[in-house]
């Protein structure tokens, strides 16, 4: 483990950024399950649909012809919290939950951080929408929805337009993110490193830093993995992002030794 990066941990200077990987322990469709119900709500054959465009295209081309993504909403929430997932079975959430992150930020939509903490009895305020941001305080872990949160439909970013949107980067949520991120380490955990989501959003954290008067004085931030990728390390480490990589071959696995590493010191 290292040592800068288990300071930044013990000191309450760690940022935790949640991906996609860490719902996917608990047995949650993929991308593809969605873009096949996409399909098939549409009247297309899901294989041929799929090659049609990226999941973003695909999810603008469905909003139009529908009209609205609220139906879609509606049914990702039900499939993304069925009553038999069992939040107190990960280890990931347990450990996420009862470790010393004072935020955490998520590109999730689902609601299993939250339950994970309820389940344990960490207190803790959501934060998805500018409303949220009069409820924060320093005294209780924030738990912020970048990508938005099944509870407020405008929120969501799933098609074309509200990613493009997204990519403004100018929201009170993408403030809040420049203000936690300038005096803080961050800890990436869940994403792919090809995911465009996360690799424009390391540059986004790079331009904050270049254009600081202490540029040199940033805090070295990281991404575990258990893919060794040594193009993405020279690219992240360009960017001030270290690659953390596991010899573990399972991703779950890999992910809750790492974390219990981290958390148990």
């Amino acid at each position: 483990m290292k040592t800068e990066l288990l300071h930044a941990y013990q000191t309450g200077k760690l940022v935790l950024f949640a991906g996609a990987g860490v719902s996917a322990n608990l047995g949650l469709p993929s991308w593809g399950e969605l873009i096949s119900k996409l399909a098939t709500e549409l009247g297309y054959d899901p294989q041929i649909f799929s090659s049609y465009g990226s999941h973003l295209a695909l999810a603008e081309f469905y909003r139009r012809k529908k009209g609205t993504l609220g139906p879609l909403r509606s049914w990702m929430d039900r499939e993304w919290h069925k009553p038999g997932i069992d939040v107190g079975g990960s280890e990931i959430h347990r450990l996420i939950a009862q470790g010393n992150f004072s935020k955490i930020y998520t590109t999730n939509y689902d609601r299993w951080l939250e339950l994970a903490h309820d389940y344990y009895g960490t207190a803790y305020t959501k934060v998805a929408s500018v409303s949220d941001l009069v409820t924060v305080h320093d005294s209780h872990r924030q738990i912020i929805k970048f990508h938005g949160d099944f509870d407020d439909d405008t929120s969501i970013v799933l098609d074309e337009t509200s990613y493009y949107e997204r990519l403004n980067f100018e929201s009170p949520l993408d403030i809040k993110l420049r203000h936690d991120v300038l005096g803080n380490s961050v800890l990436f955990i869940g994403y792919s490193i090809t995911d465009l989501n996360i690799r424009l959003l390391f540059y986004r954290l790079t331009k904050m830093w270049g254009s600081h008067a202490l540029a040199a004085a940033r805090p070295k931030s990281y991404l575990f993995t258990n893919r060794p990728n040594p193009v993405a390390e020279e690219l992240l480490g360009h960017w001030g992002i270290e690659m953390l990589v596991s010899e573990e071959d399972d991703r779950e696995t890999a992910l809750a030794e790492f974390l219990a590493e981290l958390v148990q010191q």
